[in-house]
């Protein structure tokens, strides 16, 4: 899989669990990352890709074969906490680098990945790449930058070998803020920037398994006082915030090891009659916690481009989606209707609880990066809670 375009000797390689290695040219932080290698199909928004907690300790590899062309902003990132720099640990592009031409533009995407500390390869065949995956799953590697060209091949082949990869791994806690704040802005318009939330109508506890920005400025759109929680909080802990709506969010890692703690505190606040919501791991956790399955995907689904069936509208969609495990639909109960799944695989996408204000889907329906068909679901969720409020008012 080494590409022969160039003489000139590497100053990055991409080597593969299986001791493939592929050589081009490095990018971004000068080292090497360890990580599991997935494909992302998207188009625009690598930023908000690559600052994605749900990518924690991934090395994404874009089909796309022009990133970097609209450079790097302060505005575009998606972790809570753009110091810690959690999100992908590495990438792998096509085409050179080159300088930006966009009016956002802060700086080259360069400067940006060397400063969130992200070791990046260009020149590769990221064509030959995918296929790879495809054919073969998501591999462990190593990717490395060195400008001078020099690597101990056989001690990194070694050390992604050695990797034991994600299943069982929770990263939750690695990149939660593990702050208890009040969140209050709302979503970017253009030539404006970010507002601040006016009087919130009703309050949302957001546990923060990795949280992403955009999912929680649409609820604060909506006229939501959101409340961060850290992923470790109790149900107590939750209800003392007297929510009207719970979040689960999206994140990284085994949603079976994370459940070790989660799921509890999942299953105690489904009892409580809230409405309930969740994203990606949130997704799979609820599931965890009504007493399905996950399992680990061959492939995984990365990309802004995937259709998604609604089965409570009949509605097709295409959605955002970045996971790398999946809800095994056979497992749920028969209390769990299923509402959503895609239509690349028939994997389940989406549940609902038959007799309670309970819901989740496995895409990233605030669309950053990605399409904004499935913002329908931030208004399923408030109608739920608008619901929930006017009964309580009654009684």
């Amino acid at each position: 899989m080494t590409d022969g375009w160039s003489i000139r000797k590497p100053t990055a390689l991409l080597v593969l669990a299986d001791g493939t290695v592929i050589e081009g040219e490095g990018v971004g932080r000068v080292g090497h990352a360890l990580g599991e290698v997935c494909f992302n199909t998207a188009l625009t928004g690598y930023q908000e890709i690559l600052t994605d907690p749900s990518y924690a300790k991934q090395i994404v590899t874009f089909t796309f074969p022009h990133i970097g062309n609209v450079g790097a902003n302060e505005e575009d990132i998606e972790d809570l906490v753009p110091a810690n720099a959690h999100g992908a640990v590495g990438a792998v592009f096509r085409a050179e680098v080159t300088e930006p031409s966009n009016y956002r533009a802060a700086g080259g995407l360069d400067q940006w990945l060397k400063k969130r500390g992200i070791v990046a390869i260009s020149g590769i065949d990221t064509r030959a790449l995918t296929a790879h995956i495809r054919e073969n799953g998501m591999p462990n590697a190593v990717v490395a930058h060195d400008p001078d060209g020099n690597f101990d091949v056989e001690a990194l082949k070694r050390e992604a070998a050695a990797w034991s990869g994600l299943v069982g791994l929770d990263l939750a806690k690695d990149v939660a803020s593990h702050q208890t704040e009040v969140w209050d802005e709302e979503p970017w318009q253009w030539d404006a920037g970010y507002a601040r939330g006016a009087e919130p109508r009703c309050t949302v506890v957001a546990l923060d398994y990795g949280t992403k920005r955009n999912i929680l400025r649409l609820m604060t759109g909506r006229g939501a006082r959101v409340v961060l929680l850290p992923p470790t909080a109790t149900a107590e802990e939750v209800m003392a915030h007297r929510p009207d709506g719970i979040f689960l969010s999206n994140g990284p890692g085994d949603p079976a090891a994370t459940g070790e703690y989660a799921v509890p505190t999942i299953q105690s606040l489904i009892k409580t009659g809230v409405p309930m919501f969740g994203i990606c791991l949130g997704h799979q956790m609820l599931a965890l916690a009504l007493g399905g399955k996950t399992e680990k995907m061959h492939q995984g689904h990365h990309g802004a481009n995937h259709p998604v069936k609604d089965f409570t509208t009949g509605k097709v969609e295409i959605v955002s989606m970045n996971h790398g495990f999946a809800v095994d639909a056979a497992s749920l109960p028969e209390a769990v209707e299923q509402t959503h799944v895609s239509l690349f695989d028939n994997t389940n996408c989406g549940l609902k609880l038959k007799d309670a204000p309970v819901f989740s889907v496995q895409h990233h329906p605030e669309a950053s990066p990605g399409p904004q068909d499935s913002h329908y679901l931030f208004d399923r969720f408030f109608e739920l809670i608008d619901a929930h409020k006017a009964k309580d008012k009654a009684a």
